[in-house]
């Protein structure tokens, strides 16, 4: 158990570098935060931290940093959530348009994360790899233009918009649809695309422009497998100092293409977890730090709402805005005004 005054300076080392990224030495504690401590003692009680794994030495600086284990610590043991008014309302305001569908709320409400907090914010829907087909429904619009209505077996439904080079009769698209429906319900859809191509000579044999149609369909399911993925104010990361050098910074871009990753990391696939409620969680992977909040979609499905940043960000304000928000669209979305 730390003394009372280890934690007065682990507190003050800790929201004095989140604000300025500069690593904290004794005198930065005395003069900023007028301790009442000499800085001879302020020295050896930073020797303690050290040794305790809760801050640690940088290379170009005498000063200290918080070490992941540190941060770890606060949210733990030091963080007071909270969620101002300002944040608040802006929040409400944007539920306040009851025009906008539940991708477009969702999706407006990961923008709104990015600019409010200056990090890079990124929703998970449901796992394609979960989701087994139930159905598909066709409506054709004309020889070249259709929407099909991709049911899976938990509810979840995508609408895919079918825009043909060529006219399609509308025999041929339905012979399709039937084919597709008889031999692929209950297929993992990030299967479907695998089993299609074991289906190509049957609708070789069954359907005139039966290539259009296979590549229309297939385009649709990679979509369909990949799309649940949507991610907000990525050029923030070249903004924070720790993420300064290009190679890192490619890296991290890198990285945001990769959906699978992300649901690694919401499953607390990390360097530390940490969970900070029971829908909420804190993952460090090295120098990064994900926060994540979960919320229902419906009944059978949920989503992930992820803000990343460094490891220093303003945990307070972060891990209370996310979790406020997950809260209010799931509020938002069992009230049943959103659910089309």
């Amino acid at each position: 158990m730390l003394s009372g005054r280890l934690i007065e300076i682990f507190k003050a080392i800790v929201e004095d570098f989140i604000q300025t990224a500069e690593p904290v030495g004794s005198k930065t504690l005395v003069d900023k935060y007028h301790l009442p401590y000499s800085t001879a003692t302020i020295r050896n009680e930073m020797m303690e931290l050290e040794n305790l794994g809760l801050i640690e030495k940088t290379h170009t600086s005498s000063g200290r940093v918080p070490s992941i284990e540190g941060y770890r610590f606060y949210v733990e043991n030091l963080m007071k959530s909270k969620i101002d008014d300002k944040m608040a309302l802006v929040v409400q305001s944007a539920f306040a348009d009851r025009s906008l569908n539940v991708d477009e709320l969702i999706k407006k409400s990961c923008d709104i994360l990015s600019k409010m907090t200056n990090l890079t914010s990124i929703v998970l829907g449901p796992d394609a790899q979960t989701q087994r087909l139930e159905h598909i429904k066709l409506f054709v619009i004309d020889e070249k233009n259709a929407v099909a209505v991709f049911i899976t077996d938990t509810g979840h439904t995508e609408n895919k918009m079918f825009q043909f080079d060529e006219a399609i009769s509308v025999h041929d698209i339905q012979v399709c649809c039937d084919i597709l429906n008889d031999r692929l319900k209950g297929t993992y859809i990030n299967e479907v695309v695998e089993k299609m191509n074991q289906l190509k000579p049957l609708l070789e044999s069954a359907i005139e422009r039966h290539e259009v149609l296979f590549k229309a369909f297939v385009a649709a399911f990679i979509k369909f497998a990949n799309e649940n993925f949507y991610y907000s104010g990525q050029d923030k990361l070249m903004y924070q100092p720790e993420f300064a050098d290009i190679e890192r910074l490619k890296e991290l871009m890198g990285m945001l293409e990769n959906s699978q990753l992300w649901r690694d990391i919401g499953m607390g696939k990390g360097n530390i977890l940490l969970k900070t409620s029971d829908n909420s969680q804190l993952v460090w992977v090295d120098d990064m730090a994900v926060v994540s909040s979960r919320f229902k979609l419906n009944s059978e499905e949920e989503a992930q709402l992820m803000l990343v940043g460094p490891s220093r960000m303003d945990y307070d304000h972060i891990v209370s805005l996310i979790e406020y928000l997950a809260e209010s669209i799931e509020k938002m979305l069992n009230q049943g005004g959103r659910n089309d």
